[in-house]
Formats: structure tokens, C-alpha cells, sequence
């Protein structure tokens, strides 16, 4: 499955025309304590780069979820890896298919996305994150100064007792960082 074709049927819903490198996929879920949870949610997998490092991480019995919106990614993404329970929807609904997670990893284009659908899904990350939860979720360094991506920045000091960012992943097409964040226990 090609990203690059699914970005170009529905860009609105495939935020990336190029799937992330395995450097950044490590810095996202680097320190984020993937190997101690007991369930792990993936918003926006894509072609699963970011899945595949968090298999690599997760501990024996601990559960993935993978929610991603595009019906031919999602089945995708469920052919490959048979231990991840995937569900094709919207990030918008996470509550009504998780109950609770340790820790959410995002792949979503959150600087596309107007405010309203920002404040929708994160509303949706803080209902499911358990106290001592964390988040993590990427952005691209050239879209840093965009105004969406600035609501989300100040969406997530909103909403969360701890929040920082990563160094610039230079290993990526276009260059990213990651934006990391815990609910206060």
C-alpha cells in the first residue's frame, strides 16, 4: 500500500505524501513507556511504520490498537500484523472503541485539521488516558509556525500536566519533531 497514492485520492484524510522513516517512528515512541503498558493506542497508522516500533516495544501481553480512518490502510495494516486489533474510524470516536490507555501515539495531521477537530480528538485522547497516561504525536518543522499547528501546541499545554518536544528528526522527508506529553497522575 503506497502512501503517496492514498494521499493523492484523499489528502484531507492522508496528511503525508511520504511515510515516515524509521528515525522518526524511534524518536516517537522513545521514553514514552511503550514496554511497561498494558495497552497502546496508534491514532493515524498509515502504512504502520510507527506500529511496527511499537511492536518492537511492547511488553508480552500488552495490546495495540490501531484506529485509522482510510478503510484500504486499515486493511492493510490488518493483514500485516495479526496482533494488532485495528478499527477503521475516525480518532474523533476513540472513546466509543477504548476504554482506557496507557499511552496514545499519533500519527494524525494535526496542522491540517481545523480547531474544532484538534479540540475533538484530543478531547477523545484525555477521556482514554489513564493518569500517569502519555501522548505522543509528531509535526513536520516547516509547518511549525502554521496557526493550526500553534492552536496545537497551546491545545496540549491546555490540556496536559506535562508537555515537551524532541530535537528535529533531520532523518525524515520533510524534517520532524516530536511533540511528547503525560496526564498528571
Amino acid at each position: 500500500m503506497s502512501i503517496t497514492r492514498e494521499f493523492l485520492r484523499a489528502p484531507a484524510h492522508t496528511g503525508a505524501i511520504a511515510a515516515s522513516s524509521r528515525r522518526l517512528a524511534a524518536a516517537v515512541v522513545a521514553g514514552i513507556g511503550v514496554e511497561r503498558a498494558a495497552h497502546v493506542v496508534e491514532l493515524g497508522p498509515g502504512t504502520g511504520v510507527f506500529t511496527e516500533a511499537l511492536l518492537t516495544r511492547l511488553g508480552p501481553g500488552a495490546r495495540l490498537t490501531a484506529v485509522e480512518v482510510n478503510p484500504r490502510l486499515a486493511e492493510a495494516l490488518a493483514q500485516r500484523h495479526e496482533r494488532v486489533e485495528v478499527i477503521t474510524g475516525s480518532a474523533e470516536h476513540l472513546a466509543r472503541h477504548v476504554r482506557t490507555a496507557d499511552v496514545v501515539v499519533s500519527g494524525l495531521p494535526w496542522a491540517l485539521f481545523p480547531r474544532a477537530r484538534q479540540e475533538r480528538v484530543l478531547d477523545q485522547v484525555g477521556e482514554v488516558l489513564v493518569p500517569g497516561g502519555r501522548f505522543a504525536t509528531f509535526a513536520y518543522l516547516h509547518a511549525a509556525w502554521l496557526p493550526a499547528a500553534r492552536r496545537f501546541e497551546a491545545a496540549l499545554a491546555r490540556r496536559f500536566g506535562f508537555v515537551g518536544r524532541s530535537r528535529v528528526v533531520w532523518g525524515n522527508l520533510p524534517p520532524a519533531f516530536v511533540h511528547r506529553a503525560a496526564v498528571t497522575p
